[in-house]
């Protein structure tokens, strides 16, 4: 049974997955190799905690219990020696993941499931680092973790039926629902979403009609929950682009990134983390 959760990464998706399985009840700790990544989580928590208490989502037993439960470190090994379960949330690199992997192999307990929280990458190239295929598994969560009620399950070759159903637990407990999928790039919601949203942007590159009214034609037309230049902008343009780029890579042309996201990469409009996407934000992050 997962008791104990070590989450790998302290940006957008790590402390969000942090933040939720310490509200869930688990002892977590979240690890980044940078001290100010980690402050910075560390802050982001306890604001998310604060705000969601004055909301009334959260008790204020419960905020206190859950940050008790949560330690902040930038060491490795720290982070994984008494985990039950590592949830890796590094960029979607693969070579940044294997390292990773790499070390928590050796850092981590023997039983220790490990995790990769990735939206496109092959869970068995990333397992085929370790010598516990088996225990190895993608969980993909979706941003805000707080808030999305889904978790990818995605099953490499030697993945374990124990494996899945550990990390199925684990999804139930943290009040998530999951779809089990059997690897292949982009997995489900990632290979629709990297579509839908290249398209609205070579729309928008077309002159076919203003970011605002794409977003708006698909979230009233199509009853989506958030436009697809909107929601590229909250996942980041430069983590958008690395995505497309590795389904083009393995899937074809359909996948090809739009010239536009392309461009805005390279101009460092980014999304809400720099201010500027399809849309511009101010200081907190409000279009």
């Amino acid at each position: 049974m997962v008791k104990t959760i070590a989450v790998i990464g302290g940006g957008t998706m790590g402390r969000g997955i942090a933040y939720t399985a310490a509200l869930s009840g688990f002892a977590v700790t979240l690890q980044d190799i940078s001290e100010d990544a980690a402050n910075r989580a560390k802050d982001y928590i306890e604001n998310l905690f604060n705000k969601n208490v004055e909301k009334g989502y959260v008790q204020s037993e419960q905020r206190e219990l859950a940050l008790n439960n949560l330690i902040f470190t930038t060491e490795l090994q720290d982070a994984v020696q008494n985990a039950d379960l590592v949830i890796e949330a590094a960029l979607e690199v693969m070579e940044i993941k294997i390292d990773i992997f790499k070390k928590l192999d050796e850092f981590a307990p023997a039983h220790a499931i490990l995790a990769t929280n990735t939206s496109t990458m092959s869970p068995t190239e990333i397992a085929a680092a370790t010598k516990r295929p088996g225990q190895c598994v993608a969980m993909h969560f979706f941003n805000p973790v707080h808030r999305m009620k889904l978790i990818e399950v995605i099953r490499g070759l030697d993945t374990s039926d124990a494996t899945v159903a550990a990390v199925k637990q684990v999804s139930e407990k943290m009040g998530k629902e999951t779809v089990e999928v059997n690897e292949f790039p982009g997995f489900v919601t990632s290979r629709m979403n990297c579509l839908i949203g290249n398209e609205a942007m070579n729309m928008l590159m077309e002159g076919v009609a203003s970011a605002e009214d794409i977003d708006k034609a698909l979230k009233l037309g199509l009853n989506h929950p958030m436009g697809p230049l909107e929601l590229a902008d909250l996942v980041g343009l430069d983590s958008r682009l690395r995505n497309m780029e590795y389904l083009y890579q393995n899937l074809g042309e359909k996948y090809r990134p739009s010239p536009l996201l392309v461009k805005y990469v390279k101009a460092g409009r980014l999304g809400k983390k720099s201010g500027q996407g399809f849309y511009h934000y101010n200081e907190n992050n409000e279009k």
